[in-house]
């Protein structure tokens, strides 16, 4: 679809920099147009999105998780006049103006853009790396610390940052010991994390250690092989999960050959500013950032990215300004706290019904229906679960009396994970006459999901459009 409008401002991207930008450009009447992403450089919302409590967020003096914070800036971004679409950005054309930047639903031409893409975590490459990975390997344990796979079990993780040593304590609730392999002889991580480390009995340090392999069977992984750098010795470490939290790659493999890059890919920018190589295009956040990579130095920099761009365009004469429909004073915005629902029971458990929660109803509804069991396992502090609500809720709307929906949460019910050889979370799973026909992880676009509904509903039963 072409939108024959050319928008103010388009921002690609979202995470702290991207929402931030979009909350200050909505507020200057500019109704920015933002591509949030979905599974190209990670999950809407950013890296936070993957991490557990964020204690040094100003204003949050007892902390906040990263996926609410991400979620109460999305909210106030969207509150504000942001148009958002949760949709990977496919295409950029830097090349004329207006500039046109293009999604497989959308193509929207535009006179001002900010890059908030972010960065994706690195991957070791290790040599049973693919073999193992979602059956051991993960870079989120916040994702998958929580399946029943890992709890009790010996877990390992890589790196000597404070994303390590964060995940090295958030793993401790899970499994029975955690190894935290660092590449020197010294922590990176802020002293407040150091010494959680240092000071845990759950945790131990391998100082100047590397991983060489990982090792297992019947495709599960149950150790992992490794090396001191300063004496080269190897030894085995008996675990069930290993995480990765080693740095990361900038996102800007759309911006090749029309923006300047620096050698390690990110984005370069005017000294002091936001400014990329091209007028009228911002960068904000870690696209840009290699040095600080906070979340509030990439709020930061998406602060001065609107404000540089709602300056250039008004230079240039080019806005076109969208006046705020508020009635009256402005509501403060609350927070939206999502409706706990309890477990279907004997008592509650309702056949017809679409919508079902907890392990009862899973095994009344595999025994009892013919129709296409839809099983999402989701864990409390999961963010890309909370990313994957909202799809999946309009989406099961679509089929309302023709699926059962399900939901699992594995902390809750861990047998029941364990039962369906959950991994990690999001896991949808899908069945059909007491069979499972088909099972995704992680975040999908809505159309996979319903693609498979589609391929398992009876002749002649469609979706309400």
């Amino acid at each position: 679809m072409t939108n024959q409008t050319i928008e103010n401002l388009v921002i690609i991207g979202s995470g702290p920099a991207g929402y931030t930008a979009a909350i200050y450009a909505a507020r200057a009447n500019l109704k920015p147009v933002m591509f949030e992403g979905l599974q190209a450089g990670g999950i809407p919302g950013g890296q936070l999105m993957t991490t557990t409590e964020v204690e040094n967020f100003p204003g949050f003096p007892d902390g906040i998780t990263g996926p609410q914070l991400m979620e109460r800036m999305k909210g106030q971004a969207i509150r504000w006049g942001t148009e958002c679409y949760t949709e990977d950005v496919v295409e950029v054309d830097l090349s004329k103006r207006p500039f046109t930047v293009r999604s497989k639903e959308r193509e929207v031409q535009t006179h001002s853009i900010i890059i908030a893409t972010g960065a994706t975590a690195k991957r070791l490459n290790l040599p049973s790396e693919k073999i193992y990975w979602n059956n051991g390997i993960s870079a989120c344990a916040i994702c998958d610390g929580a399946s029943p796979l890992f709890i009790g079990e010996e877990l390992v993780v890589i790196g000597g940052g404070d994303s390590a040593t964060e995940e090295a304590v958030y793993l401790t609730k899970y499994g029975s010991h955690v190894h935290l392999l660092v590449r020197k002889h010294e922590l990176r991580a802020s002293k407040a994390m150091q010494d959680r480390v240092l000071n845990n009995p759950k945790i131990t340090v391998h100082w100047n250690t590397e991983a060489v392999d990982v090792f297992g069977e019947n495709g599960r992984m149950s150790g992992i092989r490794i090396r001191n750098n300063q004496t080269g010795v190897e030894q085995e470490i008996k675990a069930k999960g290993l995480f990765y939290a080693i740095g990361h790659n900038p996102n800007t493999s759309l911006f090749k050959g029309q923006l300047e890059l620096d050698e390690v890919g990110y984005l370069v920018v005017k000294p002091g500013t936001v400014q990329t190589s091209v007028e009228g295009v911002y960068a904000a956040g870690d696209v840009q950032d290699h040095e600080y990579r906070q979340a509030i130095t990439a709020a930061g920099t998406g602060c001065m990215a609107a404000l540089s761009a709602e300056r250039w365009l008004s230079e240039h004469n080019l806005i076109t300004e969208y006046h705020q429909k508020v009635s009256g004073e402005v509501q403060e915005q609350t927070e939206v706290v999502e409706t706990e629902h309890q477990a279907d029971t004997e008592e509650t458990f309702d056949l017809n019904a679409t919508r079902h929660y907890g392990g009862y109803a899973l095994r009344r509804l595999f025994h009892e229906s013919d129709r296409v069991l839809m099983v999402k396992y989701v864990s409390p502090t999961c963010g890309p679960c909370k990313t994957l609500k909202p799809i999946l809720d309009k989406l099961v709307e679509e089929y309302e009396g023709k699926i059962h929906f399900i939901e699992i949460d594995i902390v809750a019910e861990p047998e029941i994970a364990k039962m369906g050889q959950v991994i990690g979370t999001p896991t949808i799973q899908f069945f059909r006459n007491q069979e499972l026909v088909q099972e995704l992880k992680g975040v999908k676009q809505k159309s996979e999901y319903r693609q498979v509904i589609e391929n398992y509903l009876p002749v002649g039963v469609k979706a309400s459009v």
